[in-house]
Order: C-alpha cells, then structure tokens, then sequence
C-alpha cells in the first residue's frame, strides 16, 4: 500500500495517523488474547489453570475468590460480581443454573 503523503492535507494525515493508531491497538489486543489463550492451553496440558501457575496473579484487581466455573473449562472462573462472563450467559442459555456453575 502506497500513500503520497506529501499531497494529503493536514485533516487527512491526523485521520491517517488516529487510523493506524487504532489498528495498532487492535492488533496488540487481538495477539495479547492469542497469547493468553495459548498459554491457557499449554497450562492445561499439565493439567493446572493459568491462575494456579501464576499464583493468582491472572485476574488483575480481583480480590474476591472465585465462586463460579465454567463446566466445560475449569481454568474460566468468576467471583460473581460485576458483568457476568461469556461462559455463564451461554451455560445460562443451555439450561443450567448459577447453582450448577458453583464450585
């Protein structure tokens, strides 16, 4: 992809530069969630959670301990305070019950 800079006018170079900013974050966003994911993944593998090998240190700000867990991925927990994650809304729509989701 070639641009002439030189014949945009100074609107359309800040539009440009705000542009790429914003896809740089989405890039950074979409490879931060590659890698957490990844590292889910091999941390399975052995048969531990992310949090358990980062020593609780996975859930930046949580202070509270885990109430729930997804079913079909015992390392996706939630405290039940705040937003209620993916997982839940979608056990939620198949049937199951917060009680169910307990630890």
């Amino acid at each position: 992809m070639s641009v002439d800079l030189n014949n945009m006018s100074k609107d359309e170079l800040k539009k440009l530069i705000k542009d790429a900013e914003k896809a740089l974050k989405t890039i950074e966003s979409r490879r931060l969630t590659e890698a957490k994911k990844a590292a889910e993944s091999a941390a399975k593998e052995y048969g531990f959670s992310l949090d358990e090998l980062l020593g609780g240190q996975s859930k930046k700000g949580s202070k509270s301990a885990p109430k729930y867990k997804n079913p079909a991925d015992a390392s996706q927990t939630w405290t039940g305070k705040g937003r209620k994650p993916n997982w839940v809304n979608d056990a939620l729509a198949e049937g199951k019950t917060m009680e169910d989701l307990k630890i």
